[in-house]
């Protein structure tokens, strides 16, 4: 059976920050870094989907944290198709920054920010997870074939956010073509009934990870505030519910990233630890 690892998508959270769960004297960037690094042994970096990541901050997570440790960092935003704000792009970028020379510049940028975590063993993977307008389709199919070239050698793992990509006679489809890139499926936990879900399919599609990211089950999710869309409590039954589902990835991946993105104060550390502690079980 491969490692099953469990952690959050993200220490820096302000609402994480602000909640007291970092003791006093441990409320820094290093020290907040090396208190949940001694409690889980993944974390996920989002703040890299803002602004791209700088290399002496990756060389520092890597310091900061003990051997073992590892980072899935989520892809910047223009290299997923998101919009992304102009103050967060570097200067001297052509005025079409979706050309193939800004493109070019963005992607040589964002992996020489990530390039510490690589060489220290610290990268568990790169995520790159697609707007909820990128529907399965040739378009579709010829970005990710693009990413695919831009990111070869690295590990990757991919969460689509339309629910086409995993319904009907369309998931296997979606699996293979994962599978022919050797990127790793990314399975969600979120609110059932909305018409956005995704469903909770749970595919391996690379032998050396799978990720499944617990979002919440908030009804707003797609609307209102952040603290809207992920205000959620995991209860013990729905944590248990995916208890065999995981396992199950386990036994086909080496490892599984086991990830709570519910990021209301210390709601998805809390959820965390009891899933680990179910696990465990």
């Amino acid at each position: 059976m491969g490692e099953i690892v469990v952690g959050t998508c993200s220490w820096t959270d302000r609402a994480l920050v602000g909640s007291g769960w970092y003791p006093p004297g441990r409320r820094d960037a290093e020290g907040r870094l090396r208190h949940y690094a001694e409690r889980f042994p993944v974390v996920e970096v989002d703040s890299t989907y803002y602004a791209l990541p700088g290399e002496r901050t990756s060389r520092l997570w890597a310091e900061r944290t003990p051997d073992g440790f590892v980072f899935d960092v989520k892809a910047f935003s223009l290299l997923t198709g998101h919009p992304t704000r102009p103050s967060v792009l570097p200067p001297g970028l052509p005025p079409d920054v979706r050309s193939p020379r800004a493109l070019d510049e963005m992607w040589r940028r964002f992996a020489d920010g990530i390039r510490p975590l690589r060489e220290a063993g610290r990268l568990g993977a790169v995520l790159f997870q697609f707007p909820p307008w990128l529907r399965p389709g040739p378009r579709a199919e010829e970005f990710l074939a693009q990413c695919a070239a831009r990111t070869a050698g690295w590990p990757v793992c991919v969460e689509f956010r339309h629910p086409d990509w995993w319904r009907g006679e369309q998931e296997p489809a979606t699996a293979a073509l994962l599978r022919s890139y050797g990127f790793a499926a990314v399975a969600v936990d979120m609110e059932p009934s909305l018409p956005s879900a995704v469903p909770p399919v749970t595919p391996v599609t690379s032998p050396r990870l799978s990720v499944v990211r617990f979002h919440g089950r908030s009804p707003a999710w797609g609307t209102g505030s952040k603290e809207d869309r992920f205000r959620h409590e995991y209860t013990e039954d729905e944590l248990r519910e995916w208890l065999p589902r995981v396992r199950a990835l386990a036994l086909r991946a080496e490892q599984v990233h086991v990830l709570f993105n519910n990021c209301c104060a210390d709601a998805a550390v809390r959820a965390a630890a009891r899933m680990r502690d179910l696990l465990g079980d």
